[in-house]
């Protein structure tokens, strides 16, 4: 499994309910084209970014 490089916590992309604790917190902002942001559910601390073109015109949410 994942660890956080900041805090050393365990962390999932797509958690199961029972560990929910573990999964990154995902903000996505923007209508056409998508900013994420990736943090770490313990420390709340950036893990990343991303972004990527959605929303109508290519049927992404």
């Amino acid at each position: 499994m994942a660890k956080c490089p900041h805090c050393g916590t365990e962390v999932t992309l797509n958690a199961n309910p029972a560990n929910s604790k573990t999964e990154v917190r995902r903000e996505v902002k923007g209508l056409l084209k998508k900013e994420v942001l990736y943090s770490c559910p313990s420390c709340e601390k950036v893990l990343g970014f991303g972004s990527f073109f959605g929303g109508v015109i290519t049927g992404r949410p």
